[in-house]
């Protein structure tokens, strides 16, 4: 039996033009692939992207990678982030990255996928490679992770110990036990670049307190 040349791909997304060049001897490869998707083998990201459905390779999909690959540079980050490192308790269905580039949000069969802009400099603080499914993809830190949740987080501006703790506590509900092991320096890193730098600043000094 033929293997499926779809299985080469695995839960790697991939682009449509690749995916063509897989019959080349088809008058309409554009049309095999758009068949592919009718039949549920192929999943449509967006426009001329595509994952293999898990059911066709027993492989499951790594979220973290479909949001890298949507828009990039990205990385995941804030809540989902949070829930990721088992940091918060509930669960996070909005996949949510940082970028260099504009705002987006895409919608697809997997879920919906937001992306906040920030500068070059903020970017590359704190990321790192996780893997999931037996990828990898790029995501905040749990430091930075905490820091982009704040920052994107409109009209929030706590400045005091008492006001953080409970925005911490009850507004996110965050593990406070993993709160105090955090890395202050990367709230200070990201502090140094000014946004909302006070309450950063605070929390870093509340780290370091709390040890």
């Amino acid at each position: 039996m033929k293997k499926n040349p779809l299985y080469q791909f695995e839960n790697i997304p991939v682009d449509s033009v690749v995916l063509e060049s897989l019959w080349p001897y088809h008058r309409a490869p554009k049309s095999k692939v758009l068949s592919l998707q009718k039949k549920g083998e192929l999943i449509r990201l967006k426009k001329g992207l595509y994952v293999v459905s898990p059911d066709e390779t027993d492989k499951g999909l790594s979220l973290g990678l479909i949001a890298n690959h949507l828009y990039g540079p990205s990385y995941v980050s804030r809540q989902w982030a949070l829930r990721y490192y088992g940091l918060i308790p509930e669960h996070v269905y909005l996949v949510r990255s940082m970028t260099i580039k504009h705002s987006r949000e895409f919608r697809t069969p997997l879920g919906n996928f937001e992306y906040r802009n920030c500068s070059e400099d903020w970017f590359s603080i704190g990321i790192r490679q996780e893997q999931e499914n037996g990828v990898n993809f790029l995501i905040a830190s749990p430091e930075k992770a905490l820091c982009d949740t704040i920052v994107c987080t409109s009209g929030l501006n706590l400045r005091y110990k008492k006001e953080i703790l409970t925005y911490l506590e009850e507004d996110i509900r965050f593990y406070m036990e993993d709160f105090v092991q955090m890395n202050p320096d990367i709230f200070d890193a990201c502090a140094r670049l000014g946004r909302k730098a006070k309450m950063l600043s605070t929390i870093a000094n509340i780290i370091r307190h709390e040890r």
